[in-house]
């Protein structure tokens, strides 16, 4: 267990081991509700891994040059 002080401006420090193994990083948000009279801080922020893991699996593998061929076409497609 670990223990942090709320400052006068009803701040807390998250210590950074908790920090670490939930991936938090700063800016992430946090929500904040109460359970009887605990305290719940869940992280709301979502990663690049989080959204690749629930993003289905693209059909084939495309190279970089095939992708900017593709943008290239398709702006050439919208600058006529």
């Amino acid at each position: 267990m670990t223990i942090t002080t709320i400052t006068t401006k009803g701040q807390m420090t998250l210590p950074k081991d908790i920090r670490d193994r939930l991936g938090l990083k700063p800016g992430d948000l946090i929500e904040v509700t109460l359970e009887g009279q605990r305290i719940l801080l869940i992280p709301k922020t979502l990663h690049l891994d989080d959204i690749t893991s629930i993003l289905p699996k693209p059909a084939r593998v495309v190279s970089i040059e095939e992708m900017n061929e593709a943008i290239l076409e398709a702006t050439a497609a919208h600058a006529l």
